[in-house]
């Protein structure tokens, strides 16, 4: 979609090294604090990655995607299981920052790097952890995508045409639901996590009446975290718009959206990204 060279793209690397060199501190800091975790340099790690991989699949970097992916889920670890950042693991997650601002400084070869090593150090599961962390981060206490069989969908979407598109689309994966605003979305979202059939999968429009989309995913955000769920493990949100300016792309990201998506939406690329968070297979 996006030549390397274009200068969206060229400032998204610029950010994502910004981004890397300030959780690289943060990290080093935690290391040094022990077991005496703060949880406010955590979160901001966990953004800084979120934007990093956001942005790489918006430009099909899929090598930095995926090893920002395995940072994400080792990361969680120690955030949820609040298990001590020792300096054996924070060395792990430190070289894989350094690996990710060499894939960064190359993008045009990133995609075919080798980083299978690195990725089976950071999948390496703790012996005092649960098995099933190891799958995406899932826990007993929140559960992997998929796990009912069909996904849940919420389309939240103001224009028609692209509404039905979406669900057309996506209807042959998974039980679809619309919500024409980000209020609704929101409701609707809150109304389904209490009875118990949470959505797998959020596609949310950013520039909607009402309330907009980057508004509807902080409260969606903000909900599940006030019930203990933070991302990675909340529900996986694509942001759609014609909005292409760096920054606003790179806002949604801080606010945990999951991946980007440039109207008109390619439906193959809707579907890779699917993939990608193994809502299908």
């Amino acid at each position: 979609m996006f030549k390397l060279d274009e200068t969206l793209v060229l400032d998204y690397l610029i950010e994502s090294r910004e981004e890397l060199a300030a959780a690289e501190k943060d990290l080093l800091a935690i290391e040094s604090e022990g077991e005496n975790l703060d949880e406010e340099r955590i979160n901001r790690i966990c953004r800084a990655l979120h934007s990093v991989k956001g942005g790489s699949l918006l430009f099909d970097l899929v090598n930095i995607a995926e090893l920002v992916q395995k940072t994400e889920n080792a990361i969680a670890r120690i955030r949820f299981q609040r298990i001590a950042p020792t300096q054996a693991r924070v060395s792990v997650l430190l070289r894989a920052i350094d690996r990710l601002n060499d894939l960064i400084l190359s993008p045009d070869t990133s995609n075919h790097a080798d980083i299978r090593e690195l990725m089976a150090e950071l999948a390496l599961p703790d012996a005092s952890l649960p098995a099933s962390f190891e799958k995406g981060g899932a826990t007993e206490d929140t559960p992997a995508h998929g796990t009912r069989g069909r996904v849940r969908i919420l389309i939240v979407e103001d224009d028609l045409a692209c509404r039905l598109l979406l669900k057309t689309f996506l209807a042959r994966y998974g039980e679809c639901h619309v919500a024409l605003n980000g209020r609704e979305a929101v409701e609707a979202f809150r109304t389904a996590f209490t009875s118990g059939s949470s959505y797998d999968l959020i596609c949310m429009d950013i520039m909607m009446p009402e309330m907009d989309g980057r508004e509807a995913v902080r409260q969606i955000r903000a909900f599940e975290e006030g019930r203990g769920i933070r991302s990675p493990h909340g529900a996986t949100i694509f942001m759609t718009t014609t909005v292409q300016e760096i920054r606003e792309v790179f806002q949604c990201f801080r606010e945990l959206c999951d991946a980007y998506l440039l109207k008109p939406v390619d439906l193959g690329q809707l579907l890779s990204k699917m993939k990608f968070f193994e809502l299908v297979r």
